[in-house]
């Protein structure tokens, strides 16, 4: 049996966000750190299970991107993945369709989110669309560029006028910050 499960970080039991995490370590192939995690809780949660198991898996958090001269509320999309022997079945798109209607009930400006070559078809097919302009990160240093991240930020344009050649900026957080 497959079911959907929309809910908060808080909702979830200590044994739940574990198998979410061992999900989450498999799926990235142990390229998982903690502050990948750390960046993965604290939001609302989608995770579709199978028999009572988690096999996908992502999260939307808030952060605040600065773009324009404005300070936008973003829900950002972190820990997306399907278990490797469950993918190409419509898991990753339940995701996505279920933290899309969480970004649309009107507490966000856009979503943004980091993609992985593999998966960018997702993302463009659902409207997603590539953040052209050149990316950076507000650091305890100051202002600084991250051009390895320009070409893999997409964001859902939610009403906030942006343009995507611009300038965008996101807030610091340890580990990777886009």
């Amino acid at each position: 049996m497959t079911d959907l499960r929309t809910a908060h970080t808080s909702h979830f039991t200590d044994a739940e966000l574990t198998a979410i995490r061992s999900l989450l370590h498999d799926a990235f192939e142990g390229d998982f750190t903690d502050e990948d995690w750390d960046h993965t809780v604290g939001g609302m949660h989608a995770v579709v299970y199978e028999d009572g198991e988690p096999v996908a898996h992502g999260s939307l958090v808030q952060r605040r991107l600065l773009h324009g001269g404005r300070a936008l509320r973003a829900g950002y999309v972190e820990g997306v993945a399907v278990r490797a022997d469950r993918r190409r079945r419509g898991h990753g798109s339940a995701v996505m369709e279920a933290l899309e209607h969480v970004l649309r009930r009107g507490a966000y400006e856009l979503g943004a989110l980091g993609a992985a070559d593999e998966a960018v078809p997702l993302y463009t097919g659902r409207g997603w669309r590539l953040w052209r302009g050149p990316s950076s990160v507000l650091a305890p240093t100051g202002l600084e560029r991250t051009p390895d991240e320009d070409g893999c930020i997409y964001v859902l344009p939610l009403g906030a006028k942006l343009d995507l050649d611009g300038e965008l900026t996101c807030d610091w957080r340890p580990g990777d910050v886009w």
